[in-house]
């Protein structure tokens, strides 16, 4: 199981996207795609508080408009969100870049946001051209697999822990499907780096 990007990609034409994120002290990015879910991501901010922990929300512009409430209360506490297309679409599938770039912008009108991470972390080379003219393309440094249900929940936890590096950027999905599996991963992680000094930001 590939739990850390491959080094290969950060060296292609990806290289000009955001792995990890370069700052002093001991600190780890947590990133939740597909959001905002009111059954999800609600429970995912408390338990954020509880350690004092920032994150970065990647929201998908149909969840938003379906929940405003919600993602508003990612604002409200202090996240930055991200966008992730409006209706999670694949990049290097679509038939027209046009139609593709025009489904992100349809979702930062509502999420209003230079960040961008592309659903599934494949855009073809042209695509990854014109996107990063206007935004940040934020990927990953570690894939927590949350959403696999042939993985326990300890599983999950335990790709996490032992691939987590300084300055990582982590990637779990606010999602039904991921939830059971995202929840006890996530409560882990902040108990576990937290007690050896790790800060939780926002990228």
């Amino acid at each position: 199981m590939l739990t850390r990007i491959h080094p290969i990609l950060q060296f292609s034409f990806f290289k000009q996207c955001e792995f990890k994120v370069s700052s002093e002290g001991k600190n780890i990015y947590l990133t939740f795609d597909d959001g905002p879910v009111p059954e999800v991501t609600p429970e995912v901010l408390d338990l954020l508080d509880e350690y004092g922990a920032k994150a970065t929300f990647f929201c998908v512009g149909e969840n938003v408009k379906k929940h405003p409430e919600v993602f508003q209360e990612i604002i409200k506490r202090g996240h930055r969100v991200g966008n992730h297309t409006f209706h999670h679409i694949k990049g290097w599938s679509s038939k027209k870049d046009e139609d593709y770039y025009a489904d992100i912008e349809s979702a930062n009108q509502l999420i209003n946001s230079d960040l961008f991470r592309p659903p599934y972390g494949r855009i073809t080379p042209k695509q990854h051209f014109h996107l990063k003219k206007k935004y940040r393309i934020i990927l990953w440094s570690v894939l927590s697999y949350d959403y696999n249900k042939m993985l326990s929940k300890r599983r999950v936890w335990r790709n996490v822990r032992n691939s987590i590096t300084n300055n990582d950027i982590v990637l779990f999905h606010d999602s039904i499907k991921a939830k059971e599996n995202m929840i006890y991963a996530l409560r882990n992680t902040l108990f576990f780096f937290s007690a050896k000094g790790y800060k939780f930001k926002s990228i």
